[in-house]
């Protein structure tokens, strides 16, 4: 029998429940760039993580632009102890109000499966982006919260090769989709010559980065390389959480410009001279896959980062960025770029291996897959599972 899409629209279209750490609003990353798309075919229900409110409650609303029904869970401090408890109710409320009964599960999160383990979704995914129990400190607890999820799944995807590896030993089905880039998007910076006014007045060379900006940044790589070369300018674009920003460096040439519109950043990575990625190397990073380096190859600039795993194997092994670890190795890679005209052969293998990443096609994959699955369920037979790592590496990728 031939597969059919779950677009198809002789198919039943399931709605999907998705349970997020990263919030609808934040930045569009990669929750938003995939769940905006299964939007377009299923009914699809974005939970973020709670916020405190004295009054427990689930505000849900439509996005316009996207269809998706953003639900924020709002929870009194005082009962912090009840808040799964609570929390458990309150996504039943939606559910029921909304008529939720035939859904998928979709995890950006282990720790939502505190509030869901009683739900009976007829497909549970798991988009493994972050590794949590690194950045939650290796605790028992968020250990036995994604082991308790992973038991649950039907399919694993990881947001890189890094994670891939952690986690391919651990279940049969499990594939890995790098995350992708809006590669449309940010190539308009190649041909935009208006600068927004809150950079226009920087001297160059402009060395930039947007994304977000936490403990993740390597603060005292950034702080040398500024004091090393003072007649350098360093753009941060991005959120800055409280609590982070009395740890990052101020000097005089570096620039923290605040949360942009993702529509405006093409038009300040089109002032820069160099993208850079400035992060940690260490267990905080070690299963990052940045999708920053893609951005800013398509807005046409050389890239500059710490030796990221991923990023190394994925760019830097074909020549497409430079690496530096150290303040001096960093100011040397940026100094290279700045004055080695990369050349139209480095732009013609950017600009091939861009054409290989999409949003679009990283949701057509996932959606090909998450297919097969509802159909071996609903025909009863042995759910599709690869039988080797590279078999699903590139079912995945579609290669």
């Amino acid at each position: 029998m031939r597969s059919r899409e779950v677009f198809d629209p002789d198919a039943k279209r399931l709605d999907i429940l998705c349970f997020s750490h990263l919030r609808w609003n934040d930045l569009r990353r990669r929750p938003r760039h995939l769940m905006s798309r299964f939007a377009r075919t299923h009914r699809l229900f974005f939970v973020e993580d709670p916020v405190e409110s004295d009054v427990p409650g689930m505000t849900v609303h439509r996005c316009d632009e996207t269809g998706v029904y953003i639900a924020v869970p709002t929870l009194p401090p005082k009962l912090r102890s009840r808040w799964w408890q609570i929390l458990e109710g309150l996504l039943r409320d939606m559910m029921n109000r909304y008529s939720v009964t035939d859904y998928i599960a979709w995890y950006y999160t282990p720790e939502a499966i505190r509030y869901t383990a009683a739900l009976r979704p007829r497909v549970t995914v798991y988009d493994c982006i972050e590794e949590f129990t690194v950045l939650q400190g290796d605790s028992a607890e968020s250990r036995e919260n994604e082991k308790q999820l992973m038991s649950r799944c039907d399919l694993i995807f990881t947001g890189g090769y890094c994670l891939f590896e952690a986690k391919c030993e651990q279940h049969g089905r499990v594939y890995a989709f790098p995350s992708s880039a809006d590669v449309d998007h940010f190539a308009q910076a190649r041909f935009l010559t208006d600068d927004p006014s809150d950079q226009e007045t920087l001297a160059h060379p402009r060395i930039g980065y947007a994304g977000v900006i936490d403990r993740r940044i390597h603060s005292g790589l950034l702080e040398e390389v500024a004091d090393k070369r003072p007649d350098w300018q360093f753009v941060m674009i991005g959120p800055v959480a409280a609590s982070d920003a009395k740890w990052l460096p101020e000097r005089p040439n570096i620039h923290y410009l605040g949360m942009k519109p993702y529509d405006d950043l093409p038009k300040y990575c089109a002032g820069w001279d160099v993208g850079m990625l400035p992060l940690v190397t260490t267990e905080a990073t070690r299963f990052r896959s940045p999708t920053h380096a893609a951005e800013y190859l398509a807005a046409g600039l050389p890239v500059v980062s710490t030796p990221i795993r991923d990023i190394v194997r994925t760019y830097s092994q074909i020549g497409l960025l430079r690496i530096g670890a150290t303040a001096d190795e960093f100011c040397g890679a940026i100094e290279a770029s700045l004055n080695t005209s990369m050349g139209m052969k480095w732009r013609e293998r950017a600009d091939h291996f861009l054409r290989t990443l999409s949003w679009d096609k990283t949701w057509s994959a996932m959606n090909r897959l998450l297919t097969r699955v509802i159909d071996d369920r609903d025909e009863k037979t042995p759910c599709y599972e690869a039988n080797s790592t590279g078999a699903r590496i590139g079912e995945a990728l579609g290669v």
